[in-house]
This record gives structure tokens, sequence and C-alpha cells, in this order.
């Protein structure tokens, strides 16, 4: 029994990190909100939000160096979090736009994700975007 529920909760820990963890837009409505509380560009904050809301944001992601920078891979921290790359390679002083879009359905209170950009770049080799939200329950 002891090993039943040792498994059980073995099991359990990848769901806890997907589940503990202002221009804001809800998909197919169009509507936005600006963000005013942060001005960190790596860090987008929706405010609170009704659960099972779709939840988009672009970040811009600037090659601010001498040399050519290359996007090698782009990952997220939950399933719930999905992100796409408009262009892969950047040449310097240019941008690119890194997509994100959060699925609040199953979550309650504060939610937390992070994006990361694999780079070729020797300096920062992984970018994190982090994106928040305070999710209420939807009536």
């Amino acid at each position: 029994m002891i090993r039943i529920i040792l498994l059980l909760l073995f099991l359990s820990f990848p769901l806890q990190g997907c589940y503990s963890q202002n221009q804001r837009e809800i998909a197919g409505q169009g509507q936005t909100t600006a963000q005013t509380e942060t001005a960190d560009p790596y860090t987008w904050d929706f405010g609170q939000v009704k659960e099972g809301e779709l939840l988009k944001h672009d970040f811009v992601l600037k090659n601010e160096s001498e040399k050519t920078l290359t996007i090698r891979d782009v990952n997220t921290s939950c399933g719930c979090t999905v992100s796409k790359v408009n262009k892969k390679i950047i040449l310097p002083e240019e941008s690119t736009a890194i997509e994100v879009q959060f699925n609040s359905r199953g979550y309650f209170g504060a939610a937390k994700q992070f994006v990361y950009v694999h780079t070729d770049s020797l300096d920062k080799p992984i970018i994190k975007f982090t994106i928040k939200a305070e999710v209420i329950k939807s009536k």
C-alpha cells in the first residue's frame, strides 16, 4: 500500500510543476488590455483572468550583438504554454517576435510559466521569458 502511495506521489510531481507555476488578448475575441505593472521586456503579466481563457502575448527578441544570432530551439515549462518564433536567423540590430499562448484551463490562483529560447550566442545561450497571471474561477 505504501509503495502505491509513493508511486502516485512520484507520478504527480510533473503535474505540480505545470499547475504551480498587461497586453491581454482573449482568443477569438481580439480584446486587449495594456500591461502597466512592469517595464521588463522579458516578463509579461496578464493580470487577473478567468479560468479557461486562452491568453496570447508577443515578446520581442532583438539581436543587440554585432554577429548574426541563430535561434536553435524554443521550449516552455509546461504543456499549457506554447510558443512560436517568426524568424530563426536574426541579423545584428534586427528583431523577431516570440509568440506565446497560455491556456489557463485547470488553473486557479497565481500562475507563472517560462519560455526558453536557445541561441548560438556564447554570452547568452538561453534567454528566459516569463508570463504571469492571476487565474480566477469562471462562473
